[in-house]
């Protein structure tokens, strides 16, 4: 089992920035990749972006000249950078990580909010 504890959510004017970080505890050893989905009220969950441990990474078209993810060295931690946020941004975020036996686990989720 893995328990995931998301950080870094919170208020920001529009333009502004906020590095969201997501710390992986439990069985870590069979972490394949980790990732950040967001939703937002009435709409869908949204993919935003995922890295493996192998470091390659894929982020969502709609937000990849603006976002950017990362893997911190110790390999139980993963970032969420968000530049020139926009009040479309605002949603719930959610960090979710994915074992080599096709688990899927989930974070309980931060509220970031973009305000005009």
């Amino acid at each position: 089992q893995i328990h995931l504890v998301e950080s870094g959510g919170g208020t920001v004017q529009a333009g502004g920035s906020l590095r969201l970080s997501c710390v992986a505890s439990g069985r870590t050893f069979q972490l394949h990749a980790m990732g950040w989905f967001r939703q937002a009220p009435g709409k869908e969950r949204e993919f935003i972006a995922r890295i493996w441990w192998s470091d390659t990474s894929t982020v969502a078209d709609s937000v990849k000249d603006r976002f950017t993810i990362s893997r911190d060295i110790g390999r139980d931690t993963v970032h969420l950078q968000m530049n020139t946020l926009k009040p479309e941004d605002t949603a719930v975020y959610y960090c979710v990580a994915n074992t080599y036996g096709s688990e899927e686990y989930w974070g309980q989720g931060i509220q970031v909010t973009v305000s005009s």
